[in-house]
């Protein structure tokens, strides 16, 4: 048990300094994220010391149970490489520039359409490509307008890291909880609107008193806000596909079909139709796949299996059944709601939440399911406490720094801490209400 305490420790601290400090690595002009290597560098530790083996984390990444790390992480993949095909298309952008026109460049307009146009997008795609699409896009709106874009990147990043409570698709902390515990679609829409509604208009609310000095003050010139679609028809049928998807996701419980086999033939069915219409009516070459499969978040896959070997030892060690033990004793959505939310700045969302996920198993039954719902919201909220709570959180700070936008860690904690607690406490409490 001491080596898998010293070995775990090890692996956050050095997990913490990789986010913070080291966030990719340059090899032969190719740019490597840390994050995962951290992870899989933890778990050749645990194997050198005889902690697992590798046919246990085998066995533990094929058992044919709920908690199966690759068929949550084949939903997850499957419905961002649909999301990631629509904004190499310019379906998120050419929203944007809608958003902007219908502003008639007043700066409040502004920051209330894209703060909806954002929200509504996570819902039905998923937060980190929406970050990753509409943080660049405020950065150059903003640096040709010459204006603050802190009012509209801060609202963007928590909109994102909000609305993707509502659905189990918006998240892919939502999708592990959920579908290790056998939650269908609509089951967790049921329990999650009202938390999710109630809490973002509490964090806009807070937006507004933060930033509504600087959205009043200039009339910005709208002629230039225009972008054309260059293939419509093509994003209207993975448009489709997204559509249709999410219907099956809807009621896949009372098909008896699989999500991650929804969200997957999909998947395939869009990429084989992108395939075939680049080569008829573009190019000869599927530049388009190439690109959307090279944006898709592929390093999530070793840093998942690695959490997940790191939670076989600490479950076989007994460590997860004393922290069980310690949260049984709080208020379980409280307990669970604001622990997951701290440690989510500790350790990262995605680990946090397959220890959490570990943890739930050692629960009494009738606080398992309320605890797990704390836990999806401390997951999504904690994201905007810290930049370590979430990778979205890593990814929009190195946008930031390439665009030169001075917002340093202090920062960004000073308007998480006004923002994140009582959101996270709002969002408890109807949560509570929902119990």
């Amino acid at each position: 048990m001491v080596a898998t305490l010293i070995i775990s420790l090890l692996t956050i601290i050095l997990l913490v300094l990789a986010i913070m400090f080291k966030q990719s690595i340059k090899i032969r002009n190719h740019y490597f994220e840390t994050f995962w290597m951290v992870a899989v560098f933890g778990v050749v530790l645990l194997l050198l010391f005889g902690r697992i083996s590798f046919k246990e984390i085998f066995l533990g990444i094929t058992e044919a149970s709920s908690i199966n790390p690759l068929k949550i992480l084949v939903l997850f993949l499957s419905m961002t490489i649909l999301s990631v095909i629509l904004d190499e298309l310019g379906f998120f952008k050419k929203l944007a520039y809608l958003a902007l026109k219908k502003a008639q460049g007043k700066q409040m307009r502004i920051f209330m359409y894209l703060y909806l146009t954002v929200s509504i997008l996570t819902i039905f795609t998923s937060n980190d490509i929406i970050i990753l699409t509409f943080t660049p896009f405020i950065c150059y709106f903003s640096k040709n307008a010459k204006i603050n874009p802190l009012p509209y990147l801060i609202s963007e990043f928590v909109a994102a890291n909000t609305w993707s409570m509502m659905l189990v698709i918006g998240n892919p902390t939502n999708i592990y909880l959920a579908s290790s515990y056998g939650i269908n679609f609509l089951q967790y829409f049921q329990i999650m609107f009202i938390p999710t509604l109630a809490s973002s208009l509490a964090a806009l609310g807070i937006l507004l008193l933060l930033f509504r000095k600087q959205l009043t003050n200039k009339t910005l010139e709208t002629s230039d806000y225009e972008y054309c679609l260059e293939n419509p028809v093509l994003v209207g049928i993975i448009l489709g596909h997204l559509v249709a998807c999410m219907i099956l996701l809807a009621v896949s419980s009372y098909l008896g079909w699989e999500m991650w086999l929804i969200s997957l033939s999909f998947c395939l069915s869009a990429l084989i139709v992108l395939l075939v219409y680049e080569m008829l009516f573009i190019s000869r070459q599927p530049q388009l796949i190439f690109t959307s499969l090279r944006r898709t978040p592929w390093s999530l896959v070793p840093f998942v299996v690695s959490m997940f070997a790191f939670v076989l030892v600490l479950n076989r060690d007994g460590i997860t059944t004393s922290i069980a033990g310690w949260l049984g004793k709080m208020n379980p959505i409280m307990g669970f709601g604001l622990t997951s939310f701290l440690a989510a700045n500790i350790i990262n969302n995605i680990p946090m939440t397959i220890l959490y996920t570990d943890i739930l198993e050692s629960v009494l039954p009738i606080a398992q399911t309320p605890a797990l719902y704390a836990a999806v919201i401390g997951s999504n909220i904690g994201a905007y406490l810290t930049p370590i709570g979430a990778l979205a959180g890593i990814m929009w700070m190195q946008i930031l720094k390439k665009q030169e936008i001075n917002f340093s860690f202090p920062k960004f904690i000073k308007y998480g801490l006004m923002i994140s607690i009582p959101t996270i406490l709002i969002a408890l409490l109807f949560l509570m209400w929902q119990f």
